[in-house]
């Protein structure tokens, strides 16, 4: 599998992505669910993944019904998540390796994510991650979230790089709609939803790991990529003078 065209840049989901963590808010939310003596079937729970928070009430309230206290759920929910995430949130494999590959090659790169940014930085911050961004999209930063493709958008605008030529890494179906619309090349990194034929016909590839993405960038071929890299300082530095 190759790209369709050349990557000038790299825009990151954050949860289930770059860190381990959506394995983990699924355990939280049903062990608070548990605990106010409600089920929380799977299906609905993965309805939510990759959703922002005002999505992720519709889904909750829409199963659980009209009178659910949503916010003393959600509020329990994360300060449990919290706690686990301040005790070590592991980092998904291949995501160091692919970050030293973008340094080597000076490509920019951003974090595009429906969490808040006092959560990207209690996810990224310990790991060193958080500082290895030229930019970090999050909710509040654009005005629709996941599947529409603002965030993106918004992290392409950030870059100074045309949506056509961003490489988009998402692991969530909500995700994966949003870096399509945007028009940006996909890659779906499936975590804990499966690669449907949906996700198949909307993304370049689909990719095990991130290791499998550092090749698929690598198979660009550095002589060419630093060609590019060239062409486009040079671009920059005209649109700056």
């Amino acid at each position: 599998m190759t790209l369709p065209r050349a990557v000038r840049a790299v825009v990151f989901d954050m949860d289930g992505l770059l860190v381990d963590s959506e394995a983990m808010v699924r355990e939280v939310m049903h062990e608070v669910s548990r605990r106010r003596g409600l089920t929380l079937p799977e299906e609905v729970f993965l309805r939510m993944v990759g959703l922002p928070g005002a999505a992720s009430r519709t889904v909750a309230v829409a199963h659980f019904g009209d009178q659910f206290d949503y916010d003393a759920w959600n509020d329990d929910v994360w300060k449990m998540a919290h706690g686990r995430i301040d005790a070590g949130v592991s980092i998904k494999t291949g995501a160091t390796e692919l970050l030293d590959l973008l340094d080597q090659w000076d490509l920019p790169r951003a974090v595009a994510t429906s969490s808040g940014h006092p959560t990207v930085s209690r996810q990224l911050s310990p790991s060193g991650l958080f500082a290895r961004f030229d930019a970090i999209v999050a909710n509040g930063d654009y005005a629709r979230g996941k599947p529409h493709p603002d965030p993106f958008l918004v992290a392409a605008a950030r870059l100074r790089i045309d949506p056509a030529y961003c490489l988009a890494l998402e692991d969530s179906h909500n995700g994966v709609r949003a870096a399509h619309a945007a028009g940006m090349m996909t890659v779906m990194v499936p975590d804990l939803l499966p690669a449907t034929l949906e996700m198949r016909a909307l993304c370049v590839a689909i990719a095990p790991t991130l290791h499998d993405v550092r090749n698929l960038i690598l198979g660009q071929g550095e002589t060419d990529h630093e060609h590019r890299r060239s062409t486009e300082r040079r671009r920059r530095d005209g649109a700056s003078t």
